[in-house]
């Protein structure tokens, strides 16, 4: 019996001690979750962070997240649309230079008439017309002259050509001589001339044959003439009458 009791004192004994040596285990693995909690995470250095998030600032201005993982062929080409400069940004390309052609400086000058002088004559002058515009043209200035007997459209209307050749033409050479004082039709070509070209100096240049100044025509007082009573008839200086005009247009 005595033995009995003492296994029994010493069962009991041992068991409360098993108990506390069981929950200290526990209670040092409590303090250490409460230890973890109570800790505050550490900061990154700002190198990283800065290197962070310039890398997905960059990846989401591509379109693409930072994780994504998409190959370089497509990132580049993200880059290279990105740098495109489109039309909503108000900046345009840089345009080419472009080529002037050659051909473009025919419609200014010289070459924006089809001609530089439209004789205006009588019939019983034709063959003085003929002879001036003869010298007019084998000249070293080739000056393209109209001569409303030779270069007049067949079947055309006298008025229209007429009017026609004085818009085409820079110069107007009047030739006045008693036949065309005579000559009603001579006297509208003089008129028509003068409408056309009312204030521009040297492009009406009238070439007085076989008359005085006292028969001058008075619409032509306000402008100087050629006098054709010389050796060549006036023409040289009807030549460089139209030469001076031209030079001007240049």
């Amino acid at each position: 019996m005595v033995g009995l009791e003492a296994c029994a004192m010493a069962s009991s004994s041992s068991v409360p001690a098993s108990s506390t040596q069981s929950k200290k285990p526990r209670d040092k693995i409590a303090d250490w979750f409460r230890q973890a909690l109570l800790k505050k995470p550490k900061k990154m250095p700002i190198s990283q962070e800065s290197h962070l998030s310039d890398g997905s600032q960059t990846a989401t201005q591509d379109g693409l997240s930072p994780s994504s993982g998409s190959s370089p062929r497509s990132h580049s080409s993200s880059q290279s649309q990105s740098s495109t400069p489109s039309c909503s940004s108000g900046m345009s390309p840089t345009s080419p230079p472009t080529h002037v052609d050659s051909s473009s400086s025919s419609s200014s000058g010289r070459w924006s008439k089809d001609y530089d002088v439209c004789v205006c004559h009588s019939e019983e002058d034709l063959e003085v017309a003929q002879e001036l515009v003869s010298y007019l043209e084998g000249s070293k200035a080739s000056l393209r002259c109209f001569l409303q007997f030779r270069d007049a459209a067949p079947g055309g209307a006298i008025v229209s050509e007429l009017c026609q050749a004085l818009s085409g033409s820079h110069c107007r050479v009047l030739l006045i001589t008693p036949g065309f004082l005579r000559d009603p039709w001579c006297k509208y070509q003089m008129l028509q001339a003068l409408t056309e070209a009312p204030g521009s100096e040297g492009c009406t240049i009238p070439l007085l044959s076989g008359l005085t100044r006292a028969a001058y025509p008075p619409e032509l007082r306000f402008m100087y003439y050629v006098d054709g009573r010389g050796q060549d008839g006036g023409f040289y200086q009807v030549k460089e009458a139209v030469i001076h005009y031209l030079e001007t247009l240049s």
